[in-house]
């Protein structure tokens, strides 16, 4: 896939790149073809997976390589660049928004293209979205439960409530992941470590320290973590 060079910090080898279809996707040194500069608006090419973007390379420098190399791949480069020329034809545009203003839209790319995101940020908004449907799927969840655990007789029984607890304790566990990414995006927010998400281990003030941290509204710049946000008013 072809994009775009948002930003790439060469002290710390990680950036962000918009790609042809208006996602954006992280990178690092490692993620390089080969260590070269990459200044904002740099055109490369890169392997989409997971939010992430691999085997990174500039256009320019991939046009630069020696005559009998592109001459013994001469056939691939020619469809590498048809199919290019299409992307670049709809750069900047997709069949479905690239970044979700919705609160289920927030839920849902949390739950899939997101799931084990750790990098980049999370506003207010796309924060509180996604917990809101997760508290209501939660709930809706136990009420399957319970009704299940009802019409079984568990609640006379010594199984108890089995159900209810299967069925919350499996959404907890598969929902793990996307929710303790979107907390340390949350913090990337508004400037501050991710691994201060850690603070939540401290009895009783430290889920009110996370909980300040959510509340914060969002840095009004690019930061490390990268680019504001999209949707927020700066």
């Amino acid at each position: 896939m072809r994009g775009e060079v948002l930003h790439y910090d060469e002290d710390q080898g990680f950036g962000f790149i918009t790609g042809a279809d208006g996602n954006r996707y992280t990178f690092t040194r490692e993620n390089l073809r080969r260590v070269t500069a990459m200044p904002k608006g740099t055109a490369v090419e890169f392997q989409a997976g997971g939010g992430q973007a691999r085997d990174v390379f500039s256009i320019a420098a991939q046009t630069a390589t020696p005559a009998a190399d592109a001459s013994a791949n001469a056939a691939p480069a020619q469809a590498s660049n048809a199919v290019g020329a299409t992307q670049a034809q709809h750069f900047g545009r997709s069949p479905e928004p690239a970044e979700p203003t919705d609160l289920w839209g927030y839920f849902w790319r949390a739950l899939t293209r997101n799931y084990f995101n750790f990098a980049g940020r999370a506003r207010r908004k796309e924060y509180w979205g996604y917990f809101l449907f997760w508290v209501v799927s939660l709930l809706i969840i136990g009420g399957i439960g319970l009704f299940a655990d009802s019409e079984m007789g568990n609640f006379d029984s010594s199984v108890s409530a089995a159900v209810t607890v299967g069925l919350c304790g499996a959404f907890l566990l598969a929902t793990l992941l996307p929710s303790l990414g979107m907390t340390v995006r949350r913090i990337h927010d508004i400037g501050l470590s991710g691994w201060l998400y850690l603070l939540v281990f401290i009895p009783t003030i430290g889920s009110l320290i996370i909980l300040v941290f959510a509340l914060i509204p969002t840095q009004a710049r690019e930061n490390q973590w990268g680019p504001v946000p999209a949707g927020v008013k700066v």
